[in-house]
């Protein structure tokens, strides 16, 4: 059985874009089992599958991120990776979607947990906010401050991989798309992606209508808002996106396309600086190319292509 990728909590597990790619477990928090239930369930993923790796988003409650590491230390195994990441709720969702897809390939458990970093520097994660008054997560101006009081206010926020914000110009009418101008759509991938989002209580069209042919997305997919997303985003009022690297033929070349080295304390195939099952860092110079320099096996996104050729 490949490796288990598992989430704590179901709203972070998308659809799987084939037949292929197997799901995810969910780890019940605290609230909903308790510490035998806990360590039974992952004992019970280890026997099935050998080797577990647990995606741990930044902004899980501290409690279901001491039950994780309590039951690793308690099982007194080293076939347990906790992953901590740094990205907004659906991103983090397409990234697990991403893991469940190499877990089919010809990765060793190492490979396929020290990837996540690798991965998510081609992640773009963003939201259409009604408000950023409280947003803490991207650097917000006294202006945009300001101009959040308007209740017909909407702001282009991206958060990884680098800040952005700017203000919409206002729409024609309720419910309708924005045109698009100057500064004011975030900077896309060079790369083919396709656009994942999920509505909050904002209406609007504006993510799938301009954001998308903008960033010259291969396809669009509408999912639940994941439940943690209002409060990342501090405030309910929003369209959550994600534009990622569909192919699983893609992601897998861009993986391989990294030298492998061996973790001098676990003995797990790593790629990148650090091990995923451990995190111990790796003593020789980094393995990881920059991100500049991994695009390199990425295919362009098709306008660029047919540039190419003209």
């Amino acid at each position: 059985m490949p490796t288990a990728i598992a989430v704590t909590s179901a709203d972070l597990v998308l659809p799987a874009p084939d037949r292929h790619t197997p799901g995810a477990a969910v780890l019940r928090p605290p609230g909903e089992a308790d510490l035998e239930g806990a360590l039974a369930e992952t004992s019970a993923l280890l026997e099935r599958h050998g080797h577990l790796v647990v995606v741990v988003p930044s902004w899980l409650p501290p409690a279901t991120t001491r039950r994780l590491h309590t039951v690793r230390a308690i099982l007194e195994t080293d076939r347990i990776a906790l992953l901590d990441l740094d990205l907004p709720p659906l991103g983090t969702a397409v990234l697990v979607r991403q893991l469940r897809q190499l877990t089919v390939c010809d990765f060793s458990p190492g490979v396929i947990a020290s990837a996540a970093r690798l991965l998510s520097h081609y992640i773009y994660a963003g939201a259409l906010l009604g408000t950023v008054a409280k947003l803490d997560r991207v650097p917000v101006g006294l202006k945009a401050h300001a101009r959040s009081w308007s209740p017909s206010a909407q702001f282009a926020v991206l958060a990884h991989p680098a800040p952005h914000l700017a203000k919409l110009p206002p729409a024609s009418g309720a419910g309708a798309a924005t045109a698009p101008a100057a500064g004011v759509l975030p900077p896309g991938p060079a790369f083919a992606t396709h656009l994942t989002f999920a509505r909050g209580q904002l209406t609007s069209d504006w993510v799938a209508a301009e954001l998308a042919p903008a960033w010259q997305v291969q396809g669009v997919m509408e999912n639940p808002l994941p439940a943690d997303s209002a409060g990342w985003w501090a405030t309910p009022k929003l369209v959550e996106f994600a534009a990622a690297i569909p192919d699983v033929s893609v992601l897998y070349q861009l993986v391989a396309s990294v030298r492998r080295e061996e973790c001098r304390w676990c003995g797990f195939e790593l790629i990148g600086n650090r091990c995923g099952f451990c995190s111990a860092p790796l003593t020789a110079p980094p393995a990881t190319p920059p991100p500049q320099a991994a695009s390199a096996a990425l295919p362009a996104r098709s306008r660029t292509r047919s540039r190419s050729r003209s």
